[in-house]
């Protein structure tokens, strides 16, 4: 990379100076701990020489809440659940990422359309407003060369991506709308079939389109004009499969699993995967815990969160003492009855199986980060250098470390940008 080793230690060590004393950054005898969660002095110099990109980071639905959401400040993922914040990116390298524009799926009318549109408007624009209070921090990236470039700053890169295209209502116009907003991403569907394309999680209008609408192909072909990479994350199969051979460029699979070491409707099958390589795509790897393997919790924690829901009410509308009061009792409920997760482990077998399968040009991490991703040992981003030793004593290279960290999205969006400089004018 264009930024100097020593040069990016020395912001990551001033940076982290301020960010411990919000967190046990220092030994019993105030020295500095050195790497995050232990791992080692070369694994950890390493991640540091890497642009590190997480293709799908949902902390922008904090921005807008009824709370708000300082990413200035150093928060506890053990107290409030959250991942990522500007003092952990600097912990744990993270350079930055895709930031989402998550909308939730409503009816298919014109005003469940204008309701959602209006929300996700402001949601793109929280994102802006984050970077401008914090402009020597971050940097809204809008092109595949901006990440080189703001990456030698220092600076966090801030892509955004639309994570359920259903805000667009039936007006392919507003995707040029949050292109100029800065979008660079936008996958068609989230958790329900919309008026684009199937679900991988179809809801009550079942697989209504055997994959994309007529609106959704239409759809593919603006995205392809605009520049953007698409997205099948949360598409069904068929719809991922029709995504591949109508686009223009390569898709990306933004944060995604692969069936073959437990089957799921988030999770590819081995053929689509190779499909998605063949063609030049690229699937960034999932934390979320039941894509992984199959978990049951107890009927004690089960009902025992269900009485916390019905006590307070939806908690990201709490604020104040009462939120306050809300973490308490989660606290005291997760120790009693402890949530049966995955691991770290069982992530890192997922991504070794995929890397074998398609190669290092064609995986990538998407953790799902503030989203639903986690895992017992990779609670938070803090935790991103144990990917980057892991796959060193798998025997993987600085240079396969590079494209999965962050070279092969690049690449896509390069890819994106050549086919848009390409068509006529």
């Amino acid at each position: 990379m264009a930024f100097s080793t020593r040069l990016k230690l020395a912001l990551i060590a001033a940076t982290a100076l301020s960010a411990c004393t919000l967190s046990a950054c220092t030994t019993a005898g105030g020295a500095p701990a050195g790497p995050p969660h232990g791992v080692s002095a070369d694994a950890w110099a390493i991640h540091q020489r890497l642009m590190t990109l997480d293709t799908h980071l949902d902390t922008p639905a904090f921005f807008d809440s009824v709370r708000g959401y300082d990413i200035m400040e150093r928060h506890d993922v053990e107290r409030d659940g959250s991942q990522v914040d500007y003092p952990r990116m600097v912990e744990g390298g993270l350079d930055g990422g895709f930031w989402v524009i998550y909308m939730g799926q409503g009816p298919l009318t014109p005003e469940g359309y204008r309701n959602v549109r209006d929300a996700a408007l402001l949601r793109a624009m929280s994102i802006q407003k984050m970077v401008a209070a914090n402009p020597d921090k971050f940097e809204l990236a809008l092109t595949a060369a901006d990440a080189a470039r703001i990456n030698a700053t220092g600076k966090k890169i801030v892509y955004v991506s639309i994570e359920n295209s259903y805000e667009l209502g039936e007006d392919l116009s507003l995707l040029d709308t949050f292109y100029k907003l800065g979008a660079r991403m936008a996958g068609p569907v989230h958790n329900g079939t919309n008026q684009l394309a199937d679900s991988t999680n179809p809801g009550e209008l079942g697989m209504k389109w055997g994959g994309l609408s007529p609106f959704g192909k239409e759809y593919v072909k603006r995205a392809n004009q605009l520049g953007m990479i698409l997205d099948g994350s949360h598409a069904s199969d068929a719809t991922i499969d029709q995504m591949i051979d109508l686009s223009a460029t390569p898709i990306i699979l933004s944060h995604h699993g692969a069936d073959h070491l437990n089957e799921h409707p988030r999770n590819a099958p081995d053929a689509l995967l190779k499909k998605l390589a063949d063609k030049g795509g690229v699937i960034h790897m999932n934390a979320l815990g039941s894509f992984i393997k199959p978990l049951t919790q107890t009927k004690e924690r089960t009902d025992a969160i269900t009485a916390l829901r019905t006590k307070y009410g939806n908690p990201n509308q709490l604020e104040g003492a009462k939120y306050e009061q809300y973490l308490d009792e989660l606290a005291a409920l997760n120790k009693q009855f402890p949530e049966n997760r995955a691991t770290f482990e069982d992530y890192m077998q997922q991504v070794l199986y995929t890397i074998k399968l398609v190669g290092v040009d064609h995986v990538g991490f998407g953790a799902d980060w503030d989203g639903g991703g986690g895992l017992d040992g990779f609670r938070d981003i803090t935790a991103l250098p144990k990917i980057t030793e892991r796959l060193l004593k798998e025997g993987y290279t600085e240079a396969d470390l590079a494209k999965m960290w962050g070279g092969n999205v690049v690449r896509l969006l390069k890819a994106a940008e050549d086919h848009k400089a390409s068509l006529p004018r």
